[in-house]
């Protein structure tokens, strides 16, 4: 009885995200929200390779000016995706390991693992600027 009512929850909550997260189109103007969607995905590239061209010029190189573009994205989109693995490891521990010790070793063992990374990602950006900007002039 509770497996299925935690998957007809799981099915509504679907159906809510999914229901809120959509746009409602009628035909008068679906050609403005087209060009809508191709307008802002064209503002999102030029933006994209602006800073590109940023980072080439303040780095002098191709190669380091891309290399400091992507751990620039690194570093922002590992604090999501390491705080939502810090959750998940800590559900692990603290709410399923209460009652099975082997995955509270595995949640023990993906906190660890994602607070690694995200501080290898933080720090690597600044690290990779000294050693550019610092020794190399």
């Amino acid at each position: 009885m509770k497996k299925i009512f935690v998957r007809m929850l799981c099915v509504f909550t679907l159906f809510v995200i999914i229901g809120l997260g959509t746009q409602a189109v009628y035909a008068t103007s679906a050609n403005e929200v087209k060009k809508q969607g191709t307008q802002q995905l064209v503002e999102i590239k030029e933006n994209a390779e602006k800073k590109l061209e940023d980072y080439k010029e303040e780095y002098g190189s191709d190669a380091y000016g891309m290399a400091a573009y992507v751990l620039n994205l690194i570093r922002v989109y590992s604090i999501p995706f390491c705080f939502i693995g810090i959750a998940v490891g800590a559900i692990y521990q603290y709410v399923i390991g209460i009652r099975k010790l082997d995955e509270r070793d595995k949640g023990f063992t993906m906190i660890i693992g994602f607070v690694t990374i995200l501080v290898i990602a933080q720090v690597l950006p600044l690290i990779f600027a000294i050693v550019v900007k610092g020794w190399r002039g």
